[in-house]
């Protein structure tokens, strides 16, 4: 008499699609993913990789692209996002941690400016460190 594998519910693990159904491994693909994603990983990528995610969002594509036109209040990018407070203000935070967008207080408002230089500085350094320095 062996041991039967336990079911998702009985590992607390949440509800199953299917009642009885056993629990199932990992990937081996998402084994890689958790252990590359513990791996350190040098300054210069991390930096290269935070610019890069910033961009990867529609809705943070679409602030820059309202601020490339001309600076912008939060409530500004608001109306022109769609989208609450909030998330409007996470979406600028990580703009801002990526060096992309800079922000000012003027009273209540904060101003919000694409900083367009943050463009081809992130260009030159992909160069730089990737080794596609023009010589």
């Amino acid at each position: 008499m062996g041991v039967e594998p336990s079911t998702a519910t009985e590992r607390g693990r949440g509800s199953s699609p299917e009642p009885g159904s056993t629990f199932l491994s990992p990937s081996p693909a998402r084994i890689r993913s958790t252990i590359a994603s513990v791996v350190d990983q040098p300054d210069d990528l991390r930096q290269i990789r935070s610019f890069h995610k910033a961009l990867a969002d529609v809705n943070r594509l679409r602030i820059v692209q309202r601020l490339a036109n001309a600076s912008a209040t939060v409530t500004e990018l608001i109306d022109h996002v769609g989208l609450s407070q909030p998330l409007v203000s996470w979406h600028l935070g990580k703009l801002r941690a990526a060096g992309i967008v800079t922000t000012r207080r003027i009273g209540r408002e904060t101003i919000c400016s694409l900083r367009p230089e943050a463009f081809s500085e992130a260009a030159v350094h992909e160069r730089e460190l990737l080794g596609m320095v023009p010589g």
